[in-house]
């Protein structure tokens, strides 16, 4: 199928099936797709957590707007962001680009000064509110490729960050939730959605030529 039929074929799904899994190997294409996933200045400043743990779902599930489509989904990718930039992160980062380069430490230094430059003159809440939005990038890119898979997602904005952040101890990683993602693969006698047609603005509205 071509990307349009897979997007075409996808729906945010309202129920899941919970015996059904997403099989290692499929979930490592999504997660791939996700870590590919381009990033201003590629700092990749954000980290993808997954939770398939039925207890740790459990708990997650107090701060969610649908629970049940949490609990009974195969896994939960949680996107979490850097709570904000440092000059040690950044040199990390480009440390391990000349590495995997072969060049020296060092090379993109000229560069490297500027976007530190830039960044601390901003407060930890700028930081964050950039990290966060690299991280709808890696989120679109996961949900088309487990279109292409044939498994089912629904991205989600509606939960509790401070009740996963806790849970999943995000704070003491520098880290902060943005949105999750669940997959599996969908009950069509319960999820509503399953059967009706996809509706979105028509493309002569939704598109504006100048």
């Amino acid at each position: 199928m071509s990307l349009i039929e897979d997007l075409n074929w996808r729906h945010a799904v309202k129920a899941y099936d919970s015996t059904k899994k997403v099989s290692e190997e499929d979930l490592n294409k999504i997660l791939e797709a996700a870590r590919l996933a381009p990033t201003s200045s590629g700092l990749q400043p954000f980290r993808v957590i997954v939770v398939e743990n039925q207890e740790l779902k459990e708990k997650m599930v107090k701060g969610a707007l649908n629970p049940e489509v949490m609990r009974d989904s195969s896994h939960v990718l949680v996107f979490a962001a850097w709570d904000s930039y440092s000059d040690e992160k950044i040199d990390e980062v480009y440390d391990h680009h000349t590495d995997v380069r072969e060049l020296p430490k060092g090379r993109f230094s000229s560069y490297t000064d500027q976007i530190k430059q830039i960044y601390g003159a901003q407060t930890p809440e700028q930081h964050f509110a950039h990290t966060a939005r690299q991280t709808y990038i890696a989120l679109g890119l996961a949900m088309a490729q487990a279109a292409e898979l044939k498994v089912d997602s629904t991205p989600a904005e509606g939960f509790s960050n401070e009740v996963v952040d806790e849970i999943l101890d995000l704070r003491e990683l520098g880290l902060k939730s943005v949105t999750l993602l669940y997959l599996g693969y969908r009950d069509t006698e319960k999820d509503w959605l399953s059967n009706m047609k996809k509706v979105r603005i028509p493309m002569e509205e939704f598109i504006i030529r100048k």
